[in-house]
């Protein structure tokens, strides 16, 4: 009997798979276009700097209009679009009852899947809780899992059928938020290993869904050696390759994550070739496969994929969107055209790269003021941005913090915060020789020299800016002729008080580095990673931008003519070498 039934369902399971056959075309060719890290670049316009910007949403939408003419056209977003420009920033946060541009443009432009990404998550629940019902398309992330029933917080994958084709796309964020973002903006929430979720939901889809073709659409990046990882770190944070090349099934995955254009393909441990595509953020460019379906002599269907990175950039924009929004292009621009204050003197974050700055004591001023703490650590978010004298708008203040972070004040002791800013300095300056040596940790090719980037036509640094952390409310002095660990020597607190190596201060930090963004306090300090978030004191319940904004609108005019609290030795090395490598960064000295 059992057999019966079983021959039953085999050969109605086999009729069901010859008709849906039978309703496809012989030959269909169909185009899937991904965006990525599109930071609120909705129009060509960047509010920040007041000006044109070269690309957008707007001009994607022409791109489209051009492409759905020919072909059909399957639209994915790979997330990270609600932060960034103060388009998002003002749905997120200021506009919270009309539905949120990012939802309006999205079903203006009919995508079709996206999947959420880390700076998503940092706008909190109120914000993607919010758009996942006004997509008229799935979010994605089938590794964000819910902490009370193990089951996906957002839709793990779905299922697009085209002429008959079924097109499985499964989404994957990178699973490092945890140590990125405060627990409130992704309670309920846990974050798993990427390989692991890929192997529990490919097989899934595979069987349950038999599509024609499976798409990746993660949300992190191609290194997975970046930060010291490896292929056996556990949640890597870029393990989209480490997905392509062990957990087989997929034709494409496309990426993110890490601002990058990527078009490879890379060979499963099945033997088969998986495309990876990526392209560049802020609506730079669109990474895309078209992929012919052919059926061959066996009834089958042979799949042929052409990729492409297209950049847009070479696109106008479309009229007919700036039209449709352009009640929120005058929204935004009056909420950032307002003047909240004034300032004395002109900032340029870029001074920071090289050493002590105006620009960064002025972020250690709110911070202590905001904190009352003893000390404060931050970094420079913005490479190169300029703060005119006078008077100072909303939009001033994305230049000063580009990330909704919170601001944290911590418990560490002295001999925590010496560590800490010996790590800091020890990835940013380099041991110097003589003052013909580089200030500055660049990346080096074959011979030892500092590399060329093609793309930004500039030379490397070999970490990222953005963990460049200094001090405020100490005095201390690095000293770029000693070895690493040995740099610094930290005289006082700036009041006068003595700084003792077992004495314990409070410290106001943001909470991307507060949670173990960069190492510092991990890696650094050495407090281990599951007691960072005990030294926490105190948050913030909104992003430091904001309480900055009423910092500066409740002293009207603010002095910016700081007094740095830290310097350099040997003096005139610096100097030298400062303005040598500032050419190699291709900024001129003014």
């Amino acid at each position: 009997m059992r057999k019966s039934y079983f021959l039953f369902y085999f050969f109605i399971a086999l009729l069901l798979w010859n008709c849906s056959n039978s309703n496809k075309p012989p030959e269909y060719e169909i185009k899937i276009i991904e965006t990525s890290d599109v930071h609120g670049a909705i129009f060509n316009y960047d509010f920040i700097q007041n000006t044109k910007s070269n690309t957008s949403l707007s001009q994607v939408q022409t791109y489209l209009k051009k492409e759905r003419q020919n072909l059909d056209i399957i639209l994915l977003d790979n997330g990270d679009i609600l932060q960034g420009q103060p388009t998002v920033y003002y749905y997120n946060f200021q506009n919270t009852i009309d539905s949120h541009i990012v939802s309006k443009v999205g079903n203006y432009l009919q995508y079709d899947a996206a999947t959420v990404g880390n700076h998503d998550i940092e706008a909190g629940h109120d914000v993607y809780d919010k758009i996942v019902k006004e997509f008229n398309y799935p979010l994605l992330a089938a590794n964000a899992v819910r902490t009370d029933n193990g089951k996906p917080y957002f839709k793990p994958y779905v299922i697009i059928n085209r002429k008959g084709f079924r097109i499985a796309v499964l989404g994957l964020i990178t699973p490092r938020i945890p140590d990125w973002l405060p627990e409130e903006l992704w309670s309920g929430i846990e974050f798993e290993d990427m390989i692991e979720s890929a192997k529990k939901w490919v097989p899934i889809i595979l069987e349950r869904e038999k599509p024609d073709l499976l798409v990746g659409l993660f949300h992190s990046g191609f290194d997975f050696k970046y930060a010291n990882s490896d292929e056996n770190t556990y949640k890597n944070e870029n393990a989209s390759i480490l997905v392509a090349k062990n957990v087989p099934g997929f034709d494409i995955i496309f990426i993110g994550h890490d601002h990058a254009t990527w078009n490879e393909s890379i060979i499963n441990t099945e033997g088969n070739k998986v495309i990876i595509l990526g392209p560049k953020n802020n609506a730079k460019q669109v990474a895309e496969a078209k992929i012919i379906f052919k059926k061959n002599s066996n009834g089958l269907y042979d799949k042929i994929i052409e990729a492409q990175i297209v950049d847009i950039k070479n696109f106008p924009v479309d009229s007919l969107f700036d039209v449709k929004f352009q009640k929120e292009f005058n929204e935004v621009s009056d909420y950032v055209s307002k003047q909240i204050g004034e300032l004395s003197h002109t900032l340029n974050s870029h001074d920071a790269i090289y050493g002590p700055s105006q620009f960064m004591e002025f972020i250690h001023s709110i911070q202590l003021d905001l904190t009352h703490a003893d000390i404060s650590f931050a970094a420079n978010q913005s490479f190169n941005s300029t703060i005119e004298k006078g008077p100072i708008y909303i939009r001033d203040m994305f230049k000063l913090f580009r990330y909704e972070n919170f601001l944290y004040t911590m418990n560490l002791t002295g001999t925590e915060i010496k560590n800490y800013l010996e790590y800091s300095y020890a990835n940013w300056f380099n041991t110097m020789n003589d003052e013909s040596d580089h200030l500055l940790l660049f990346k080096l090719d074959e011979s030892g020299n500092p590399e060329f980037n093609e793309t930004n036509k500039s030379y490397s640094l070999k970490n990222m800016f953005y963990n460049f952390d200094v001090a405020g409310g100490l005095n201390y002095h690095i000293d770029i002729s000693k070895p690493i660990n040995q740099k610094i020597n930290i005289i006082s607190l700036t009041n006068g008080e003595p700084f003792y190596s077992d004495s314990i201060y409070t410290v106001a930090i943001n909470s991307y580095r507060g949670n173990g963004g960069g190492g510092l306090l991990e890696l650094g300090a050495g407090i281990p990673k599951n007691d960072i978030a005990k030294r926490r004191i105190s948050s913030t319940d909104k992003d430091l931008r904001y309480y900055s904004i009423n910092w500066i609108e409740e002293k009207k005019i603010v002095n910016t003519d700081f007094k740095s609290t830290w310097y350099i030795v040997p003096e005139k090395w610096w100097k030298k070498a400062s303005q040598k490598d500032k050419e190699l960064l291709n900024i001129k000295n003014n």
